[in-house]
């Protein structure tokens, strides 16, 4: 396992420990799939990916108080993975927020919108058996509050219920998949990617202007993400950003004091272990 460790001061009167793990992408097929999810399961060629999955829930049991899992637990919907995902996500020691790979058919084949997401869940079988679209729990005095923003987006219902986690009065790790846009990150990403664009939420006009046609699209903020994202940076009681979705480590600030850690791929080992003081 490859471990990164953050520290975190939040004001607590005891110690809280998570274990951030992203981006596992289990390729896991059987006789019910069919060839194209057979072939997209050897896409990667890595390590045993449900093995690592393994190893960092079985660390996070014996050395922390919760793993949070920022989704593409599972690379595409296939029988197996499924089954593999809601086990996974059914252990009390995690806590699950989805990503955009948790809908994913046969990757990349369709444009991913609302109705697209929906028509995955209800071939899951209503989902992977936790909450995948809001989730909250609250450990050691932290709330932790997961909000699927995969498709870069966020909506109305889902700040109105963050709100409502506010009116609890605890410290708030918010837990998402993909990462909201900050300076560095964004300058880092073009960097090291060849990508047409950066993957994250909340990009401006200007920032949007590297991105070819399809991506910015995509990925440009609608009015609902604006506000969420302009609460999220004003909310005193959120402390800490847990993301993923980029492959790659970093850390920044989103707002003055409040980090934003965009943790690596859990199918190469790689996990974060997250101390709230």
């Amino acid at each position: 396992m490859d471990l990164i460790r953050s520290t975190v001061q939040i004001g607590l009167e005891k110690p809280v420990k998570l274990l951030h793990v992203t981006d596992t992408h289990l390729g896991l097929v059987d006789e019910r799939d069919d060839a194209r999810k057979h072939a997209l399961a050897n896409r990667f060629s890595t390590p045993d990916r449900a093995r690592d999955l393994a190893e960092h829930l079985a660390y996070a049991k014996a050395n922390c108080d919760l793993l949070v899992h920022t989704g593409d637990l599972i690379d595409f919907v296939s029988h197996e993975n499924v089954e593999a995902a809601r086990e996974f996500v059914a252990d009390e020691h995690v806590f699950f927020i989805a990503g955009n790979h948790e809908y994913s058919q046969y990757v990349g084949e369709a444009w991913e919108d609302q109705a697209y997401r929906m028509n995955s869940y209800m071939q899951m079988g209503y989902g992977l058996g936790v909450p995948m679209f809001f989730n909250s729990r609250t450990v050691g005095g932290v709330n932790i509050v997961g909000i699927d923003n995969s498709y870069y987006l966020f909506q109305d219902w889902q700040l109105w219920r963050l709100k409502r986690e506010v009116e609890k009065g605890l410290p708030i790790v918010l837990a998402f998949h993909d990462p909201l846009f900050e300076e560095s990150l964004f300058q880092y990403h073009r960097q090291v990617s060849p990508e047409p664009c950066t993957y994250l939420v909340g990009c401006d006009e200007e920032h949007l202007l590297c991105y070819n046609e399809f991506r910015a699209v995509q990925q440009r903020p609608d009015e609902p993400t604006k506000r969420m994202i302009d609460y999220i940076k004003n909310e005193p009681l959120i402390k800490v950003l847990l993301t993923g979705h980029l492959h790659f480590s970093f850390e920044s600030e989103i707002a003055p004091g409040v980090p934003q850690f965009v943790t690596g791929c859990g199918y190469n080992g790689v996990a974060r272990e997250v101390t709230l003081l």
